[in-house]
Order: C-alpha cells, then structure tokens, then sequence
C-alpha cells in the first residue's frame, strides 16, 4: 500500500468514525431536539460535542513513513529492562511466547492465511510496531508506557529480531527507516475502493 493510499485510508477511517457518531458538526450550546445541552445538532441527543481538542487527545496515529511520531528515544538495552517488568508475563521471558504471541523469531509465511504472522516476518513497517505498542499495549493498561519506553521496548523487539544493531537508538528519525523484511509484501487487494 503506498503512503497516499495509507493517508487516504486513515482519512477515510476517521470521517467515517465522526459520520457514525453524528459528530459532522459543533453543538451550539443549545441542547438538540430531545438532548442534552453541548449535544451535537442533529444527532440522537446523546453525550456532547467532540472537540478538536478531543480529537487530539486520541488522534495518535504513527504513519509508515513516520509522520505521527512523538519526541523521544530509546535503546534494546533499556528496552530489555522494560520489557522485564512490564512484558514478560505475557510474551514470555525471552520474548518467543508466552501467554501471548512470540514477539521475536520470523516463521516462514509458507501456509498462506493460516501462516504465523510474526513481527519480523510478516509486518511492513516498524512504526506500526511503536503504534501498537503504544495505543494497545500492555495489557490491562494500554498507553500507560512513556513515549521513551515505546521506542525502548521497540528497539528491543527490533533488535531480538536481528533488524537493527544492538546499540542503535530509535527515535523520529531512525524509526522510520528500518526496513522490514515484508515491506513489500502487501497487495492492495481493491485499490479501485481507496
């Protein structure tokens, strides 16, 4: 998928996500028929306008080719130490499973859908290893990690799986320009739709 249509597809989701909740336009203070004051005009009645403000707030998405990043840094070294405490007991002590996925190793993509689709084998970028693990991670408490221990715990994924060095730090800049094995491998199945 190119950056356009990656641009257009995030485009297209969040319209889609304001359409749904009848947020396409500002309240006007006054309550919408049968709703609440601060409701958004011609919506069911429910809840309040959603402000740029708002948006913000949950607008964290990382682009492949970067855009979306925040300020930070991190090492595997320090990585390593984050992932003890916080990782773990999930993805087990090694990182190759536990609980949960293996987050280091690449299994052949050899068996079509029912392949292993692992970080190093299969994702595209690996801002969309920093984008995960931020919005989602770790479980029960997502986007509890600082900015620095994303890019750490990404270093380290990224450095078990033998695609950066040991002492490189990832950041803004360098994110970005790791190349993942399986960056081409993506087809758009129905570009005509984008």
């Amino acid at each position: 998928m190119s950056m356009r249509e990656r641009l257009l597809l995030r485009e297209f989701m969040i319209a889609s996500l304001i359409a749904l909740a009848g947020l396409t336009k500002p309240a006007t203070g006054a309550p919408a028929a049968g709703g609440l004051p601060g409701g958004p005009v011609g919506g069911p009645g429910l809840g309040r306008a959603i402000s740029e403000a708002d948006v913000r707030g949950w607008d964290i998405s990382v682009l492949p080719d970067g855009t979306g990043l925040p300020p930070g840094q991190g090492t595997a070294a320090q990585g390593a130490v984050i992932y003890a405490q916080r990782c773990a007991a999930c993805h087990g002590a090694n990182g190759k499973g536990g609980a949960n996925a293996a987050l280091i190793g690449r299994a052949p993509l050899d068996k079509g859908v029912d392949s292993v689709k692992t970080i190093a084998g299969f994702w595209g970028d690996a801002t969309t290893l920093f984008d995960y693990i931020r919005r989602a991670m770790p479980w029960p408490q997502p986007r509890s990690l600082s900015n620095d221990e994303v890019y750490s715990l990404t270093a380290w994924i990224l450095a078990g799986n033998s695609l950066i060095g040991e002492g490189d730090t990832m950041n803004a800049t360098t994110l970005p320009r790791v190349q993942m094995p399986n960056r081409d491998g993506f087809i758009i199945r129905f570009p005509d739709k984008i």
